[in-house]
């Protein structure tokens, strides 16, 4: 399989920065990702048991790969403090090579 094959973008939201900061520490030093980014805090608006919501959310984007996958949303998982977070994977399907297979190399160091 190669690097463009199975290199994955997670999407995962946290309700403010430090729990995101907290499982992006997490995430890189077990090795399960390459690179998380923080994003600004955004809106989020959904239906959680029959009722409209609004939450500011902190969405985070995840750098992994197959692989590696498993056991990251195990781990984002037991850290977030959410009862359903949402883990979102999508195919990295094109990209820079080298960044690619740095990303590769960071998860089988």
């Amino acid at each position: 399989m190669s690097n463009r094959e199975n290199i994955l973008l997670v999407l995962t939201n946290a309700p403010d920065t430090a729990t995101a900061s907290r499982i992006a520490d997490t995430l890189i030093t077990q090795k399960l990702a390459a690179c998380v980014n923080i994003l600004s805090p955004c809106q989020s608006i959904y239906m959680w048991e029959g009722k409209l919501m609004h939450d500011t959310e902190v969405p985070m984007l995840i750098k992994t790969t197959q692989l590696q996958y498993d056991a990251l949303q195990e781990a984002i998982i037991k850290a977030h403090p959410y009862e359903l977070p949402e883990i979102i994977s999508i195919n990295v399907d094109g990209g820079l090579p080298s960044y690619l297979q740095w990303v590769s190399a960071q998860l089988s160091a």
